[in-house]
């Protein structure tokens, strides 16, 4: 083989292996979120415009007996979505109401204000 043919050969196989690992590195959809809230989360999204450009303003994931207190960036919170397949989330809110919010599932404002949650290890509240 000629010198500047083996120089070629070398190039196309750089390229053919610089393009295989683009390819490989390249972010998988995943099919365990909706609404910018990924997967085990409860997404809260304070105002309406979190709730439609689908950026999740707080985020929480852990089960507990408790009700955990929500903060600034979700207290309130206009729009609230339970990405978790298994588990419900019981949101508490100011008047002492509950919701039982179930797995794949949100719930706009109702006028009530949100003030704790707590993710159940049931389907059900």
């Amino acid at each position: 083989m000629s010198r500047s043919r083996n120089r070629l050969i070398g190039v196309g196989a750089a390229v053919a292996m610089a393009g295989g690992a683009m390819l490989t590195a390249a972010p998988t959809a995943s099919a365990d979120s909706a609404y910018g809230c990924s997967w085990p989360y409860v997404c809260f999204y304070k105002t309406k415009s979190d709730w439609d450009a689908r950026k999740p303003t707080a985020s929480f994931k852990d089960i507990t007996s408790y009700y955990q207190k929500l903060g600034s960036r979700s207290h309130g919170a206009y729009a609230i979505y339970n990405s978790r397949n298994d588990d419900g989330a019981s949101i508490r809110y100011t008047n002492g109401s509950t919701l039982c919010l179930k797995p794949n599932n949100w719930r706009l404002n109702n006028s009530w204000t949100a003030n704790g949650i707590k993710i159940m290890n049931s389907a059900s509240c």
